[in-house]
């Protein structure tokens, strides 16, 4: 028999610790272990940090799920990894006997869970939730048959999401290694190709904010970008909108259709988009309407992301590495011949759409997933 019953008389939860930073260390030794934060789950990297074994030590295995309590990342789930975790992660002890871990997992992640974990953290000056939060929190309980055929559907559902997942990165490594063979190692040019600075294949320009004491500047149909937006190969739209009355009146700019966007600032440095309307964007964005008797502007596009890395190494500023206007233009690439760069253009293009189409797939294989997910833990699934 199906029901609802608090999350909290099935599953315990358990906060973190926290050891005084005096006793962290950066290399593992006997009667120490790895210390876990959230970003040990959500981030690359390379440094690890290990605490004494101590019998207060909160710690987790591989299989135990874990769940971010706080900040940007609250209700996050956390899996895979083994150590001592801190207080911004709680660690979920599920009944066995009356839930599964899988079905709890895929509980936790639903929009159920996650909704409710995000209201009660935005209470708080601090985003965040305990255990004595969770005690108004009922979970749809079938049976433990029953809560096996849920996960074993909703892994199917997550099966195809990993395919046409991987299906895309596939292409997006096609793109790259057909740039490759057409055009070699662009740092290293090894077609001994012409160099060029982008400066001379066009004019940049930065765009700017208009004040946003002036209402009426943000009540236009002029789509505005900020560089957190340059995610796209092709721009159609934005966030916000501006007026053209921003746009006479202020150090916003119309950029032209078919323009090369460029991030300057921090983590947006070098991300781009090629503008398929008639736009503006702040000041972080450097734009040109690049000279296409010279270049592919796609080419210049798939150029600079090959480039981001060993370029952004480039970059300079006390808080924040920044590019500026004169460094954007003093960026240098290979120009091959045109007709080359065309070539390249109809290849990339081609995979451009192949990739569209997957990436719209995915997002109906998704919307389905997490429709599943609703629908399973209102207990609809299986009465029906």
């Amino acid at each position: 028999m199906s029901t609802m019953v608090p999350l909290v008389s099935i599953c315990d939860f358990q906060g973190g610790t926290q050891p005084p930073k005096s006793e962290w260390i950066s290399k593992n030794k006997d009667g120490y272990i790895q210390m876990l934060q959230i970003r040990d789950f959500t981030q690359e990297r390379k440094e690890t940090e290990y605490v004494p074994l101590k019998p207060n030590l909160k710690t987790c295995e591989e299989d135990d799920i874990l769940i971010a309590r706080y900040g940007a990342s609250i209700g996050k789930i956390l899996t895979g990894k083994k150590g001592a975790y801190n207080v911004a992660i709680i660690k979920t002890i599920p009944d066995e006997k009356k839930i599964t871990k899988q079905y709890l997992y895929y509980y936790l992640k639903s929009s159920i869970f996650q909704s409710f974990v995000k209201n009660v953290g935005t209470r708080a000056a601090q985003a965040g939730f305990n255990k004595q939060d969770l005690k108004d929190l009922d979970i749809y309980l079938p049976s433990l048959e029953n809560q096996m055929q849920i996960v074993e559907l909703l892994q199917k559902a997550q099966f195809l999401i990993d395919v046409r997942k991987e299906q895309i990165e596939t292409l997006s490594t096609l793109q790259q290694s057909m740039f490759l063979e057409i055009f070699g190692d662009p740092i290293k040019n090894t077609m001994d190709w012409k160099i060029t600075k982008l400066g001379d294949i066009g004019k940049w320009k930065s765009g700017g904010t208009p004040s946003r004491e002036q209402k009426e500047y943000f009540q236009g149909c002029i789509p505005w970008l900020s560089s957190g937006e340059l995610n796209q190969l092709y721009t159609y739209s934005s966030n916000e909108h501006i007026s053209e009355k921003a746009v006479e009146e202020t150090s916003a700019k119309l950029i032209p259709v078919g323009s090369l966007l460029l991030g300057m600032y921090d983590t947006a440095g070098l991300k781009s988009t090629i503008t398929k309307v008639e736009c503006s964007c702040n000041q972080a964005i450097a734009f040109s309407n690049l000279d296409n008797g010279t270049v592919s502007t796609e080419y210049v596009y798939f150029t600079i992301q090959l480039l981001k890395e060993y370029l952004k190494n480039q970059q300079r500023g006390v808080r924040q590495k920044n590019f500026n206007l004169t460094m954007i233009k003093n960026i240098e690439i290979p120009l091959p011949p045109l007709n080359i760069q065309k070539k390249y253009e109809d290849i990339f293009l081609n995979i451009e759409k192949q990739k569209t189409l997957m990436e719209k797939s995915l997002l109906q294989l998704e919307e389905n997933f997490y429709s599943l997910m609703q629908t399973s833990f209102k207990g609809e699934l299986v009465n029906n």
